[in-house]
Parts: structure tokens; sequence; C-alpha cells
């Protein structure tokens, strides 16, 4: 079974990373919240309170099929401020495990140079943090193993290629099928 590691920071935009997780959780895939705070409890941007599954220092990051970065303000610069998870995604990347950003997130890879020479999407505004980058205004784009979305309206469609990409195109489609969402 795949297993993805969410990463919760505060300030992430919440419903970015709980329509991921929702996704892929009703596709049977084993999703784990983590935050990076040092609490389970997160606070989104927009004041939401919601409950990690687990605490960065209780995971390893090394077993996960992807490392899934919520974008939001301010919560993209606390992931880009994480130094062990910043260690996780260039581990992740060198040994070609997935990872996926939306919206802001995405600058967190710009920033490490993960995205040079790769096509990806960000939140407008972001695109000069994404160094070396093809940028498309696509919703979501895979390039390699690196995922980018760009921002909240294009949330489930993320979760739903994270799905074609670890369970095939017909789980997606049933997934797709099942929450009433036609994928542009």
């Amino acid at each position: 079974m795949a297993k993805v590691y969410a990463f919760l920071a505060e300030g992430l935009e919440e419903v970015e990373c709980l329509a991921v997780v929702d996704v892929l959780r009703r596709s049977e895939v084993d999703v784990t919240m983590v935050s990076i705070t040092g609490a389970m409890e997160v606070t989104g941007s927009h004041g939401i309170r919601f409950m990690a599954d687990a605490l960065f220092e209780e995971v390893n990051p090394n077993v996960a099929d992807v490392l899934f970065l919520p974008g939001g303000m301010p919560g993209t610069n606390n992931l880009k401020a994480h130094e062990g998870l910043r260690e996780a995604i260039e581990r992740a990347n060198k040994q070609g495990r997935r990872v996926a950003a939306i919206c802001a997130a995405p600058s967190v890879l710009g920033s490490m140079g993960l995205l040079k020479g790769r096509t990806a999407t960000c939140y407008p505004g972001f695109e000069e943090q994404l160094t070396g980058v093809s940028y498309t205004s696509q919703g979501v784009v895979t390039d390699g193993n690196i995922t980018t979305s760009r921002g909240l309206g294009y949330a489930l469609d993320l979760g739903l290629e994270l799905i074609r990409l670890l369970q095939g195109p017909q789980q997606a489609q049933k997934i797709a099928a099942s929450i009433q969402h036609s994928r542009g």
C-alpha cells in the first residue's frame, strides 16, 4: 500500500491539505498528517484548527512514497524553514520518490533547486521563486517524480493525480466519479 506523508505547519492552507488527504484516504492510500511544529494541533491560515496524526520527530520520512507540502501563508515559509523537512525532501528527490506541492509550496522546492529544468506550476506571484523552471499555468503538473499544483481550486485534482500515479488511471477515475468530480 502506498504511503504518503502530508506535512503540516502553522498557517497552512487548510483545504489544500485536507482535500488532498481526504481524496487519497478514499482510495485507501495510507496517509499520515505529520506536524512539523512540535505539537499535534495545527492552526491553518484561516484559523481552522485540526490534529495531526504524528509529529515529525516520530516518523521516518524515508519510508514514504510521497512527501506532500500544502501551501498557504505563512505555512509555506514555515515548511521552508524546517531543516529536517528540507533534508527529507532532498533525499526523496535523489531517490526518485515522489514529492508534491500545491499553491505557494512549490516555492520550497524551487528554493532548493529541485525544479530546475522541469515544468511546474504554483500560485500566481510565486513564479519568480521557481528558479530555472518552465512555468505553466496548468492546474496540476507532473514532471518526473515531482507534482505541483496551482492552488486551492485544484486540490481535488492534485489528490486525483497522486492516485493516478500511485494506483493507476482507473482508480483515479473511480474516485473522481465517487466524489462527483469531473476532471478537466
